[in-house]
């Protein structure tokens, strides 16, 4: 599961928690300490909490690092982890900092919650769907970034894309990547959720596969489409599979929630992602507003495994702002495939 559950004594309550950490993969600080707070946070909204009581800050401070680019570039990133958190409804009231050859941000997420306040992640069954609330590509996203200044790697790329686009997918990924899944996990309650994992290092499939796993009913899931920040699964075949990001296998930094939900329910719950109001983040007006959902395979009977069928659909994403020309980019409520078990 994302967060352990542990029943207290008093009252019926249980402490949920959770804590994660990673290096730096953007170069904005500030970003980078709001898509770690989002990180932490988001194994709570997997379970459909969408309050935190409280929130600690996990920080190490590169020993390579001079004295003025400490005292510059750290404050930023707890600035963005502080900013995220109280967007989130919560504060940071303490942590640790060490000193370290690198440099390591995240966090610990607490919340005493009464039963009915969070779901369980096992209660899928057969004529679900599943639906994604954020588009995959961030690892691709974030390498074609740094790859505009090592001639070999954007040799094997420029043929697929501009730098302009590259620089928009980028700033595209770090907006998904800082925005938090909290309006999902409402909308869970809300639509009948019978279970939600987050995508993160394991790419889409790893964590369809552990969530599977953890279902009470003999169930798999069968992705049919893939959403997929624009121009990413191009850059993944021109650099070889790269990533395995059309096989699931690419990682994901902040990712969305992958959630089981009823099949009469989902086309409205991604009509209300959409028109949920946007975060501090978001561009006012526009297809900036809200946030986006899709509905991308079924659960049907089986052997509590995951899988992406052979030629998924890729929903190419358009970066924000952009003024989405295909029906794909906007195909949120499209009917998923009937059930074959």
């Amino acid at each position: 599961m994302d967060s352990c559950v542990i029943p207290l004594r008093h009252g019926g309550l249980s402490l949920i928690q959770t804590t994660d950490f990673f290096y730096p993969l953007v170069e904005d600080p500030y970003m980078m300490g709001r898509i770690a707070c989002a990180n932490v946070l988001s194994d709570l909204y997997a379970m459909g909490i969408t309050e935190c009581d409280n929130m600690l800050m996990l920080l190490s401070v590169s020993q390579k690092m001079n004295e003025k680019e400490r005292e510059v570039v750290m404050p930023l990133m707890m600035k963005g982890f502080r900013d995220a958190a109280e967007e989130g409804g919560t504060s940071v009231t303490g942590g640790q900092t060490v000193m370290n050859p690198w440099i390591i941000v995240g966090g610990v997420a607490t919340v005493v919650c009464q039963p009915n306040d969070f779901i369980m992640p096992d209660s899928a069954v057969p004529g679900d769907v599943l639906v994604l609330t954020k588009p995959l590509g961030t690892q691709v996203a974030v390498n074609a970034h740094q790859w505009m200044d090592i001639p070999e790697k954007w040799n094997k790329i420029k043929l697929v894309i501009t730098k302009e686009e590259v620089e928009q997918a980028y700033q595209e990924a770090m907006l998904n990547m800082a925005t938090l899944n909290r309006t999902a996990a409402a909308l869970m309650h809300k639509f009948n959720a019978h279970a939600a994992t987050d995508i993160t290092g394991f790419g889409i499939i790893g964590h369809a596969r552990n969530l599977a796993k953890q279902q009470r009913n003999d169930v798999a899931f069968v992705i049919h489409n893939l959403p997929i920040i624009a121009k990413m699964a191009a850059i993944s075949k021109a650099g070889g599979n790269l990533f395995g990001l059309l096989q699931g296998t690419s990682s994901e930094t902040s990712g969305g929630l992958l959630i089981c939900l009823p099949r009469e329910q989902a086309a409205r719950f991604c009509a209300e992602m959409k028109a949920s109001r946007s975060s501090s983040l978001g561009q006012e007006g526009g297809v900036g507003d809200g946030q986006q959902a899709w509905i991308i395979g079924i659960v049907e009977k089986g052997n509590r495994c995951a899988r992406i069928i052979d030629k998924p659909r890729i929903i190419e994403v358009p970066y924000r702002g952009a003024v989405a020309n295909t029906q794909e980019g906007n195909n949120n409520n499209a009917s998923p495939p009937e059930p074959t078990g």
